[in-house]
């Protein structure tokens, strides 16, 4: 599951008061190379058949079901500064085997 920071929760709900024909927000993940993933925030009408729906703290999060694996334990943050930012745990807290370096 997705997290969300207060702050965030506070800023797309604000979005959402000013769209309000826009309530669903959706975040889509999209790969950019083998290590990368660019993920963006959009807000939309409405569900859409494939995607998997999070409902948090009265907001509706929208992403595409083969997604949603992949942003299991992130957390979605916003500051005024610099926007809204995806924050990862570590490899290890998920269980996952990373490549070394090396």
């Amino acid at each position: 599951m997705m997290n969300l920071t207060w702050i965030a929760i506070e800023r797309l709900r604000k979005l959402i008061e000013e769209h309000p024909e826009d309530p669903v927000v959706r975040i889509t993940l999209r790969d950019l190379d083998d290590q990368r993933l660019s993920l963006a925030i959009t807000l939309e009408p409405a569900i859409q058949e494939e995607d998997e729906v999070q409902h948090i703290e009265g907001l509706t999060i929208a992403l595409d079901r083969a997604s949603v694996h992949r942003t299991n334990g992130m957390t979605v943050d916003f500051q005024a500064d610099k926007g809204f930012s995806f924050v990862h745990p570590p490899a290890e807290e998920l269980g996952l085997i990373m490549p070394s370096s090396n």
